[in-house]
């Protein structure tokens, strides 16, 4: 399509030139007419010649054809670049479609290969797990082996460990309960003596509130008999000489008001002096009730702290207790589990893990492991005492530690918490060194020692 439009461009282009040609040409002739006719006086044949086309217009016709020309050229150099264009491109594709093919190729070679290789290495793999487990299991006969060496020596451990931490924790009971019941007695004694001193506060109190209230109305009644005497002596004062005696005021001759102020002013001092006995009394006992209720003070501080002293020795006691009987139903139910599947499974008794000796069936016609007599070595199991599964405690969740002891392979088991998982072994396998233990996590531990006696 882009060939057929050049060329109609092109034809176009031709057509356009022709015809400004022939206008040019007739121009030419037309003006070339009209210069002969005004020479020789005549303007007629001029006129019939042709068409008169107008300078301006002619250079805007030669102007266009000037343009689609240029026009004409630069959509054919598009042309024959385009077609440069998809010759690349098709050879491209070609050199694609080839590639392609090389490489799927290559692929499925590569592919062919590491397949190939993957699949000797899954063999040497295998065979490698097939000879790990050899080795695993034979080291963990020999690990088993000595272990049940030294869990009757444990089990004999841990009862008297049992024994001795019940008669400590009796002991400190015992001993508890003494100091408590004497600070009771001496907090109740405290307390009675404080009430009685409160008691004798409150009738001293009231003793001195009567002796108070004695001696205003004494005083009153004094002032009121003042008065009237003042009164009498005035009215005997107002009345006339000439005038006899009465015994009354002999009376109050004998009473006379030196003697009453005297008396006055001695009433006055002795209830300064009962004022300031009475200060001195009540500021004495403020003193021995603040001291009293200090010491009363200390000594429920002194009481609370035995009490929460005793609470979290008592706390300490069930949680150990607790975990000790956890540790003990633990390994009894590991130890049964064991042995039941063993006996479920019919294997050789390479490992029991019962305390029971497992004694092989007649019709067994596997061999046991070399060095295992159970005729000659019969293990017996002691159940565990139960400390009234009350007072079990300061011992964690049991686990097997075994610690490697120089070149005779000899193992030390402690009973320490987080080791569940180590089940305990009854089998006797004393013909084999006991190479040192790679498996099961086991530290090199005894039996820790909390602070004091206690074991935890």
């Amino acid at each position: 399509m882009a060939d057929s439009a050049s060329e109609s461009d092109t034809d176009g282009a031709g057509g356009n030139s022709s015809s400004l040609a022939a206008m040019q040409s007739s121009c030419s002739s037309t003006s070339g007419g009209g210069g002969g006719g005004g020479g020789g006086g005549g303007g007629s044949g001029g006129k019939s010649g042709g068409i008169v086309i107008s300078p301006f217009r002619l250079e805007e016709l030669t102007n266009r054809l000037a343009s689609l020309q240029q026009e004409n050229k630069v959509l054919k150099i598009e042309l024959e670049t385009y077609k440069l264009k998809c010759k690349a491109l098709q050879e491209e594709n070609r050199d694609l479609r080839k590639a392609s093919v090389t490489i799927q190729a290559r692929a499925e070679q590569e592919e062919e290969f590491i397949s190939n290789t993957l699949f000797k290495k899954i063999q040497a793999l295998q065979k490698e797990k097939e000879t790990l487990a050899v080795n695993y299991e034979k080291e963990e006969e020999f690990l088993t082996n000595e272990l049940s060496r030294k869990l009757m020596q444990l089990q004999h451990e841990k009862a008297e460990l049992e024994q001795h931490l019940e008669q400590e924790q009796e002991f400190q009971v015992n001993k508890l309960m003494k100091k408590i019941k004497k600070l009771e007695n001496d907090t109740i004694s405290k307390q009675l003596t404080l009430e009685q001193l409160r008691r004798e506060k409150i009738d001293l109190e009231n003793t001195l509130e009567q002796e108070q209230e004695a001696l205003v109305n004494r005083l009153w009644k004094r002032m009121d008999k003042l008065e009237a005497e003042k009164r009498i002596l005035q009215e005997k004062l107002d009345q006339p000489v000439s005038a006899p005696p009465s015994p009354r005021d002999i009376s109050m001759e004998i009473d006379s008001p030196e003697n009453m102020m005297r008396h006055i002013r001695f009433l006055k001092n002795e209830v300064e002096r009962l004022k300031k006995q009475l200060r001195a009394a009540q500021l004495q006992h403020s003193e021995k009730m603040a001291q009293y209720l200090e010491e009363e003070r200390h000594m429920r501080e002194e009481n609370l702290r035995l009490q929460r002293k005793l609470q979290r020795e008592m706390e300490r006691r069930e949680a150990l207790c607790r975990q000790l009987s956890e540790s003990e139903s633990s390994l009894e139910m590991d130890d049964e589990r064991y042995f039941n599947e063993m006996s479920a499974q019919g294997l050789r008794p390479r490992t029991v893990s019962s305390p029971i000796p497992y004694t092989p069936s007649p019709s067994s016609s596997r061999p046991i492991s070399p060095g295992l007599s159970y005729a000659s070595h019969t293990v017996g199991f002691t159940p565990p005492t139960s400390l009234t599964r009350a007072g079990m405690s300061y011992y964690n969740s049991p686990g097997l530690h075994v610690q490697h002891m120089g070149t005779s392979h000899g193992i030390t088991v402690s009973v320490c918490g987080g080791g569940k998982h180590l089940k305990p072994y009854l089998s006797i396998y004393p013909s084999f060194p006991l190479p040192p233990p790679p498996f099961f996590g086991l530290e090199n531990k005894h039996i820790p020692v909390a602070s004091g006696r206690y074991p935890t």
